[in-house]
């Protein structure tokens, strides 16, 4: 295998899980404290949620491929193969089934703010939900930090 595409695989885990937590764990918490507009705060960090999503997706499908082509038929036997594919899958998740039910929620309260409206409740439990899955993700992606290097070596 091409050391390019061994740096490559590198490159994107450190983007793809360094995103994930400088974004979940840096800069959306700061918006909410910082920004007086709730709103504003959290259509923001929406935006760089689904920025994240994107690089996860394109991330995780290069890996795929890496691994596959690295490791052949061997990759299905390989649980950094079957991680990546998890993340992918929880990535796809948040993305394609818990975001759009959250903007929903936002849309069906309008024109007040979700917290201020009947809609509190769902939303709250969406958000742990969804929450929830977000720091699942982040913890495999420590794992996949660490079974990434083991597999380089």
């Amino acid at each position: 295998m091409s050391r390019v595409a061994d740096h490559l695989a590198v490159l994107l885990v450190t983007l793809w899980i360094g995103a994930m937590w400088v974004i979940g764990y840096m800069v959306a918490p700061t918006l909410f404290s910082m920004l007086s507009d709730r709103s504003l705060a959290g259509n923001v960090a929406g935006r760089l949620f689904t920025l994240v999503a994107w690089i996860g997706i394109g991330s995780a499908a290069y890996l795929l491929m890496f691994l596959a082509m690295r490791l052949g038929w061997q990759a299905f036997r390989n649980g950094l193969f079957w991680l990546v594919l998890v993340l992918l899958l929880c990535t796809i998740a948040g993305q394609y089934g818990i975001q759009p039910l959250m903007a929903e929620l936002k849309a069906s309260a309008w024109p007040r703010e979700v917290m201020n409206s009947v809609m509190r409740d769902r939303f709250s439990t969406w958000h742990g939900v969804s929450s929830v899955l977000y720091l699942l993700q982040s913890l495999l992606g420590i794992a996949l930090v660490l079974g990434l290097r083991r597999t380089l070596r």
